[in-house]
Order: C-alpha cells, then sequence, then structure tokens
C-alpha cells in the first residue's frame, strides 16, 4: 500500500513552494476574457483579444471550462486546491494561476514516486486540441496557498488562468469556481 506523508510532514513541504520560484502567476499583456463556470452550470468559453485570423492563420483559440469548484477550509487550514475540467479547441499550455483569495496559487501534480505518492508544482500544462483535460484531486490541480481567510462552501472563487496558444500568443480567462464543503 502506498505511503501518504502525514500532514504535518507535508506543511514544510507546502511552505517550501510557497516561496518557490516556479509560482506560476505570470502578468499577460492581453486583456482578459471574464467568464462563470460553477458546478454543472453551462460551460463557460473565452476568447483571445488577438486580432482576427486572416488566410493562412491559425484561429483565435477558444477554451472552455467546466465544473470549476475549490476544496472548503477549516479555520487553520492554509491551502486547498481548485478542479476543473478545460478544453481548448486550437492547442494551448497552461501556463499560470492568480487568484486574490491565496498569496501563491499554482498548478501541481500528484503522482507516485516509488512507493511514496508526491505532489509538485509544474511550469506549464499541456491542452491538447480539442481533448478535455481534467484537474482533479490526486492528480493535476491548482494548488492555492497562503490563503488570506478560510473557505467557505457556497463561497464564489475568482480564478484567472493565464493559457499560451501554439503561436505563442497569451489569453487569460477568469472562472468563479465555487468552494464546495469539504468531504464531496
Amino acid at each position: 500500500m502506498p505511503r501518504i506523508p502525514h500532514a504535518a510532514r507535508a506543511l514544510p513541504l507546502l511552505t517550501a513552494l510557497a516561496a518557490s520560484p516556479l509560482a506560476l502567476q505570470a502578468a499577460t499583456p492581453a486583456a482578459p476574457a471574464t467568464t462563470q463556470a460553477s458546478g454543472a452550470a453551462a460551460p463557460a468559453t473565452a476568447k483571445t483579444t488577438a486580432p482576427a485570423a486572416t488566410a493562412g492563420q491559425a484561429s483565435t483559440p477558444t477554451v472552455q471550462i467546466q465544473d470549476a469548484w475549490v476544496r472548503g477550509t477549516t479555520a487553520q487550514q492554509r491551502a486547498t486546491g481548485a478542479f476543473m475540467q478545460i478544453t481548448s479547441s486550437t492547442g494551448a499550455r497552461l501556463v499560470g494561476v492568480s487568484t486574490p483569495v491565496a498569496g501563491v496559487a499554482e498548478v501541481h501534480e500528484m503522482a507516485m514516486h516509488g512507493d511514496v505518492m508526491q505532489m509538485r508544482p509544474v511550469p506549464e500544462l499541456p491542452l491538447p486540441k480539442g481533448q478535455p483535460v481534467t484537474l482533479k484531486p490526486g492528480s493535476f490541480h491548482v494548488m492555492l496557498m497562503d490563503l488570506k481567510a478560510p473557505l467557505s462552501p457556497d463561497t464564489p472563487v475568482p480564478l484567472t488562468l493565464t493559457l499560451v496558444d501554439p503561436q505563442g500568443q497569451r489569453q487569460t480567462v477568469t472562472v468563479q469556481a465555487v468552494v464546495r464543503p469539504l468531504g464531496r
């Protein structure tokens, strides 16, 4: 059976990651496209503000985000995860995340290394053309660290995702992820 580090031993890891230079809080020159996504609501769609495509150029990338949610926290908890499904119609890379509710937001991966489950930040997450990528517990997810306040159920949490298309164009999309109670 795999060992999972005890929460008390994981806290120094989270603290070290919060100070990591790999923090994925990129500022982008593109104007943000704001969308809403929560629970079982219809998918959100965002487009870049890049100029319209001309003959021979790729079309403006479109991203759909579904079922965006954040795990609720206890009063003393300083970190949590955000989860969603992202589909890019043109292919893209998720290269950054930011939110006003946390000091640090990073894309993380949980994976088995030997018999130990480990979590680590990833500099970018590929979003293959037309293929849904699911950020979920125990896999890829958005780690929210240095929380500024506890997150109560049904509270909306704005998450701004920064994506880069195959031509290098940056796109930002803001999603309202709803806080779900612990244990759900």
